[in-house]
C-alpha cells in the first residue's frame, strides 16, 4: 500500500492494474476533517450548476473558480495539490505538469453519467475521482463503472460509491468508465485532471 499525505489530504493506494486500462484504487484520500467540510459546503453553499450533455446530465463547478470556506484554505493550497500531483505521478510512473484541474460533480436521484472515455487528442492525461457522500447504500445506486470496451454489457469492474475512497486512472481511448442512475440520496464526487510532460524526440 503506498500513503502519500499533503497538508489535509492522502492518498493511500491499495491496488494497481493494467488491464482494461491503467488505474488505481486508493481506500482513503480525505482527512476526516476536509471530508466533513467539503459535505457542508456542498449542501449549502457550494455555486452548483446543472450541466446537460448528451451522456449526462449532474450539477458541477469548478473549485478553481469559486470562493472557498475558511476551513478548505489548506485543502486547496499549493502544497496540497502539488503533494497530490506528485502521488499521481509515482503512481503512474509519468511526470505531470503543474497545471491541474478540480471540479466538483453532483448527481441527484434519476440522473446518471453514461459510458464514455474521457479522451480528447491534446488534453488531460490522467484522472483522480474522489467519492464524497453521506453514505449511499446499494439499493441507491451510482456505482463507478469500469468497461472492457464501448460495449456496456461488456463490464470489467463495479465499484461501491464509498466516501472517502478514489480511483485514479489513464485516459486513453481504452479508458471506458461510467456512473450507475442514482436512485436515492446524493453522490458528490471531485474530480481532478492531470496533464502529462510531452517528450518530443528529434529525428
Amino acid at each position: 500500500m503506498t500513503s502519500v499525505a499533503g497538508s489535509s489530504s492522502s492518498l493511500r493506494i491499495s491496488e494497481h492494474a493494467e488491464k482494461p486500462f491503467r488505474y488505481f484504487l486508493a481506500d482513503q484520500c480525505l482527512d476526516i476533517a476536509t471530508e466533513r467540510a467539503l459535505l457542508v459546503w456542498f449542501e449549502s453553499d457550494a455555486p452548483w450548476r446543472l450541466v446537460e450533455k448528451d451522456f449526462y446530465e449532474q450539477y458541477e463547478f469548478s473549485l478553481l473558480d469559486a470562493p472557498l470556506p475558511a476551513s478548505l484554505n489548506s485543502f486547496m493550497s499549493s502544497g496540497s495539490l502539488t503533494a497530490l500531483r506528485t502521488a499521481v505521478e509515482n503512481a503512474f510512473q509519468r511526470q505531470l505538469t503543474d497545471k491541474i484541474g478540480l471540479v466538483a460533480h453532483k448527481l441527484t436521484p434519476g440522473q446518471r453519467i453514461a459510458i464514455h472515455n474521457d479522451h480528447l487528442t491534446g488534453a488531460e492525461s490522467h484522472r483522480l475521482t474522489i467519492q464524497i457522500n453521506r453514505g449511499l447504500n446499494d439499493e441507491e445506486g451510482g456505482f463507478f463503472m469500469l468497461f472492457n470496451s464501448f460495449d456496456a454489457n461488456d463490464v470489467h469492474r463495479v465499484l461501491r460509491p464509498r466516501s472517502g475512497s478514489a480511483i485514479g486512472f489513464e485516459i486513453s481511448p481504452a479508458s471506458h468508465h461510467a456512473v450507475s442512475r442514482l436512485y436515492g440520496g446524493v453522490r458528490y464526487s471531485l474530480i481532478y485532471s492531470f496533464h502529462a510532460v510531452c517528450h518530443d524526440t528529434v529525428g
